[in-house]
């Protein structure tokens, strides 16, 4: 039984000794992924500190506040008319998401899925204004709000359509929700023509549903890229009464200097709704982004 026993175990395999190495290059990949992670984190954390400090201590050499001072965010809230400006990026946000979801899901079905004269044509036009600066685009579009302010029997300028139509139609948005709905299988459009159904019907009943993350990706960027402007609400408002709340921080900027700590106080509360955005719509975003030919 003896003899048995060590044989078996002189035939025991052994691991094969690049099964104990460490991949280095994963290794390396971790190492600049935190590093990475490491320099989006420093600005965020400063922030959050120095939102809690004094003024004195903002202005100083402070790491850390002695006592953190949570009334900086009431205090911020109260003083700069918080309020107002976020309800103000409240409904221009919702109107613009709203519009841009109606506007760019028709094109890219139009796109994705209908034949007409020169389409390939006019998307690559439609893709060129990627390479636009946002900057070009002021003064052909405050000359249109204005004129339309002119002949239309609604004021344009000072108030919401100036803020919100100029950026219902985004080419990205077009090229994402295409690039999603040129994947989905064209049996589909054949079945929902046996029953009957139309381009509006198909799309509605059948293609959104299945685009959801496509769609949730174009929601997040439409929020966020609405919710920070800044430029073009100062350039076709001149009272508070639609500027939003990204504004509200320039009013910490007085002549006896900046108030840093309310400052960075009044840039958390605006980044917060961003973060509980892409909190809950984290799983669909990377799903979409990964499904729409658009990863790296």
């Amino acid at each position: 039984m003896a003899n048995v026993s060590m044989a078996a175990a002189s035939q025991k395999p052994e691991r094969h000794p690049q099964a104990r190495r460490i991949d280095a290059g994963r290794v390396v990949m971790y190492l600049v992924l935190l590093f990475g992670a490491m320099i989006a984190l420093i600005p965020f954390i400063l922030t959050i500190n120095i939102s809690l400090m004094t003024q004195t201590e903002a202005g100083g050499s402070a790491i850390l506040p002695v006592i953190p001072q949570w009334g900086n965010y009431l205090a911020a809230w109260e003083g700069a008319e918080f309020g107002l400006y976020f309800w103000n990026s409240v409904r221009i946000t919702f109107i613009t998401v709203l519009g841009q979801l109606v506007f760019c899901t028709m094109a890219a079905y139009a796109f994705a899925r209908i034949e007409f004269p020169a389409k390939e044509f006019l998307f690559a036009l439609i893709l060129s204004t990627l390479i636009l600066p946002e900057a070009i685009t002021w003064v052909p579009n405050f000359i249109t709000v204005s004129w339309l302010g002119r002949v239309t029997p609604f004021q344009w300028v000072n108030n919401w359509p100036a803020l919100t139509v100029p950026f219902m139609a985004s080419a990205f948005s077009i090229l994402i929700l295409r690039q999603f709905f040129q994947q989905i299988p064209g049996e589909l459009w054949d079945s929902a023509q046996i029953d009957g159904a139309g381009h509006i019907r198909y799309l509605i009943q059948v293609v959104l549903p299945l685009s959801r993350a496509a769609v949730v990706t174009v929601i997040l960027f439409s929020f966020i890229g609405t919710w920070n402007s800044l430029a073009w609400p100062i350039l076709v408002t001149t009272t508070p009464d639609w500027r939003p709340i990204s504004y509200g921080l320039l009013n910490f900027v007085t002549e006896g200097g900046t108030q840093v700590h309310l400052q960075m106080a009044g840039a958390m509360i605006t980044i917060l709704p961003l973060i509980l955005v892409y909190f809950f719509t984290q799983r669909q975003f990377t799903e979409g982004i990964a499904t729409t030919g658009l990863k790296g």
